[in-house]
């Protein structure tokens, strides 16, 4: 049997099952993404292999990866297949930045479709509020021209069938408004033009609140990347970029690893539960040592770490909630006091 489950699941498997019993190789895909679940299920297998299961396989898996980096970190072989891809042209349109990143979308999506090019558009934007307000703009371009466009959000949040009809194949011209979950996780048959507005949503601490929040940040360049290769899967392809040439190498080469941005507290309480400290743990990246020394100070405040750092009771439960340790201790105590649901509606 093939499992195919999130880095958040297996981490859950994981706490359920530390020696993966019955599983014979784990293979982590996309690792260039670098969430803090994916960095954590990496340096737990490394762990296992290392000590009970020697006969673990182990594979990790990126189209834009530092591959020897990883390699000499397992002390494994890299390997690198090469895949056929089309030509993709990349051009910059930047337009004014006081434009709104849909209209300067839509203005470029006017430009390529007076081409009269066979063929979908893929429209990277970065959330739900973002292709809302591409989905109208390109709904109204489309209303004024001849041939028949079927303008397809897609998202996360969207119903299965919702997110089939813009993936599946589509006798109109499709124009799809995704989230980066096109940008690696899905392939879409017929797209040959890309429109990348450069930005994402990313998670970062946000020390004001004490949790994650997601901020709109601009994207790497191994991200520009990917997403450019979408346009030339089936055939020769374009790619619009909506920023200026003169950024094409002044962004970052790769995303920054969650591990160094986002709050460490449920990671800490998760390595806990499994008999790991944090400070000892065989991360790829280190963690900075104060959100650390503040992620099990946080823990200690809410009862879930004794001040030798082993998970109380309530620390145990609390590991079982998939959330914030500050949400799954209110979750906690409410189910204990019968008011659950209206907790969770809270948190």
């Amino acid at each position: 049997r093939i499992l195919f489950l999130t880095e958040g699941l297996f981490l859950r498997r994981l706490l359920n099952d530390p020696q993966l019993n019955n599983v014979a190789a784990v293979v982590i895909d996309e690792f260039h993404e670098r969430s803090l679940s994916a960095d954590m299920a990496l340096g737990l297998c490394r762990r296992l292999r290392a000590s009970t299961r020697p006969d673990l396989r182990l594979v990790v898996m990126s189209a834009t990866l530092d591959a020897q980096q990883i390699a000499r970190w397992l002390g494994c072989v890299g390997m690198q297949a090469e895949g056929r891809m089309y030509p993709v042209d990349v051009d910059y349109i930047a337009g004014s930045t006081d434009t709104p990143i849909w209209d300067r979308a839509t203005s470029a999506l006017r430009q390529w479709l007076d081409q009269d090019i066979a063929g979908d558009v893929l429209v990277f934007m970065p959330g739900t509020f973002e292709i809302r307000r591409s989905v109208e703009r390109i709904q109204s371009l489309c209303r004024s021209r001849s041939d028949p466009v079927d303008v397809l959000p897609l998202y996360g949040g969207l119903t299965a069938q919702q997110q089939d009809r813009a993936v599946g194949p589509s006798k109109r011209r499709k124009v799809i408004v995704s989230t980066n979950v096109a940008e690696t996780s899905i392939t879409i048959d017929g797209i040959v033009c890309v429109i990348d507005s450069g930005l994402a949503r990313v998670a970062r601490f946000d020390a004001s609140r004490g949790v994650n929040s997601l901020l709109v940040e601009r994207i790497s360049l191994a991200s520009a990347q990917q997403r450019a290769g979408r346009a030339g899967r089936t055939a020769p392809g374009t790619c619009l970029r909506l920023w200026p040439r003169s950024e094409a190498h002044a962004r970052p080469q790769h995303d920054t690893p969650e591990v160094e941005r986002v709050d460490l507290a449920q990671a800490v309480l998760q390595l806990s539960s499994l008999g790991h400290t944090a400070a000892d743990f065989d991360w790829l990246d280190q963690p900075p040592a104060a959100r650390l020394a503040d992620a099990e100070a946080l823990l200690r405040r809410l009862g879930a770490l004794d001040e030798s750092g082993t998970p109380t009771d309530h620390g145990r439960h609390m590991a079982d909630i998939p959330a914030h340790p500050r949400l799954a201790r209110l979750l906690w105590m409410a189910a204990q006091r019968g008011v659950g649901e209206r907790a969770a509606v809270w948190a």
